[in-house]
């Protein structure tokens, strides 16, 4: 990070640095800790839910309690999180995110088209 508060230009080395700190200060590791680790994106993606449904007014008992900024922060930290976990399962993390995004761009968009093209 720079002293601004933005991450470096490399998502990848951003990731690897969020991984090694989590990796030091790890109370629960093995497999328990690794499970820990993959549940945490579940929280993620609740807090993204919540988020909405604040943005939306949909609870009764809140009313607006969010904005569609604060869903934005939350997509973003379900993106972090996702990678650091694929980055404790592998660390070949950036090629297999690679190859599966252009797998994924192919079928979608076409053969021939990469995410570089995109």
């Amino acid at each position: 990070m720079t002293d601004h508060g933005t991450p470096p230009e490399d998502l990848w080395a951003s990731v690897d640095a969020l991984w090694a700190w989590l990796e030091r200060d790890q109370p629960v590791g093995g497999r328990e800790g690794l499970l820990l680790r993959m549940l945490k994106l579940s929280e993620e993606v609740g807090e993204v839910s919540e988020a909405v449904i604040g943005a939306m007014g949909q609870n009764p008992r809140k009313g607006v309690s969010h904005t569609w900024e604060d869903v934005q922060g939350e997509l973003c930290d379900v993106v972090i999180t996702a990678l650091v976990a694929l980055r404790t399962l592998t660390p070949d993390s950036r090629e297999v995110f690679h190859r599966h995004l252009t797998r994924v761009t192919e079928r979608s968009l076409g053969t021939g088209a990469t995410p570089e093209a995109v």
